[in-house]
C-alpha cells in the first residue's frame, strides 16, 4: 500500500510568471484558443489547456522569481517537502499561506523549480 502522504499527487498546473495577467490571458486565448477557467484580478489566471491548467501568475503571485514551474498538488505539503529533501531536492521558499492554499517552492536534485501546494 502506498504512503497516504504521497498520494494522490498530480500536477495541478504549470505556472508561468507574467508581467501582465490580462495581456497574457488574451495572448494564450488568441494564440492557442485556451479558455479561461477564472481570473483573480491582476494576480492570477487559470486557463484550460486540455486537461492541464496553465496558471498565469502576476507579479504579486510570482513565488518562483520569474521561473516557470510544474506545480504539484499534494494532500500534505510538509510530508511532500520532507520526501523531496530526503530524495536530494532542496527547499527554496518555506511553506506559506497563499490566497487559496498552502504552498512552497523547491528544487529537484537537478535544479528544476517546483511548486508544492495543498489544502490549508
Amino acid at each position: 500500500m502506498s504512503d497516504p502522504a504521497k498520494s494522490p499527487v498530480k500536477i495541478g498546473n504549470v505556472l508561468y510568471p507574467v508581467a501582465d495577467v490580462d495581456a497574457a490571458v488574451r495572448f494564450y486565448a488568441d494564440t492557442f484558443g485556451l479558455p479561461t477557467k477564472f481570473v483573480d484580478g491582476d494576480r492570477y489566471a487559470a486557463l484550460d489547456a486540455g486537461g492541464t491548467t496553465l496558471a498565469l501568475a502576476g507579479p504579486a503571485e510570482d513565488v518562483t522569481g520569474g521561473v516557470p514551474a510544474a506545480s504539484f498538488k499534494v494532500p500534505d505539503v510538509a510530508a511532500a517537502l520532507a520526501a523531496l529533501v530526503q530524495g536530494g531536492g532542496s527547499l527554496v521558499r518555506e511553506p506559506e499561506q497563499g490566497p487559496h492554499e498552502v504552498r512552497a517552492v523547491a528544487r529537484d536534485p537537478w535544479g528544476n523549480t517546483v511548486v508544492v501546494y495543498g489544502p490549508r
